[in-house]
């Protein structure tokens, strides 16, 4: 049986960049670069080759991405739990939530399309990492928590010619 190649490849030596079936662009990686991921907080973009679970978008900030993932509209009161220990840990939730979570409807514009990565999410390891996404690169690029971030021009078209099933390799 043949593999299916990846649909996104972070290659770090690169720039990083980030190269799809129809263009490649800039990105920004996790400030602790990319590496085995151990533990929440530790800046690293994970290696490896994961599943793009879904797009989550603003829709008072600009149309759903097209492509094949499909789309769904953040709430105000979207989060993210990154609380090693809660029973939620590494899963949406709804602000307020009692434990640490991330807000997802932000006042810039780095969420204003992320796509769920699906590192520690099947099944999730406490502790492990939570929150690996693809997202709105800041302008001068700067390093993320562990997410791989592109500029919204480049990042919708990737998506564009993403199928279901995608995936993406971190290198």
């Amino acid at each position: 049986m043949q593999m299916t190649p990846p649909s996104l490849i972070v290659d770090r030596r690169s720039g990083p960049l980030l190269r799809w079936a129809s263009g490649a662009a800039r990105c920004a990686i996790g400030r602790g670069g990319v590496g085995v991921k151990q533990r929440e907080g530790d800046g690293i973009t994970p290696l490896g080759i994961y599943p793009l679970r879904t797009i989550l978008y603003r829709a008072d900030r600009g149309p759903p991405p097209s492509g094949g993932l499909g789309a769904q509209p953040l709430s105000p009161d979207d989060g993210w739990c990154d609380a090693p220990g809660d029973p939620l840990y590494n899963r949406p939730v709804k602000h307020p939530y009692p434990a640490s979570a991330e807000k997802m409807w932000r006042d810039d514009l780095i969420y204003d399309v992320v796509v769920v990565i699906g590192f520690n999410d099947d099944p999730v390891k406490d502790g492990a990492g939570s929150a690996i996404f693809l997202h709105v690169a800041r302008e001068d690029y700067a390093p993320t928590e562990g997410c791989v971030a592109l500029a919204l021009p480049d990042l919708r078209k990737a998506l564009a010619d993403l199928k279901p099933g995608a995936t993406i390799e971190i290198r």
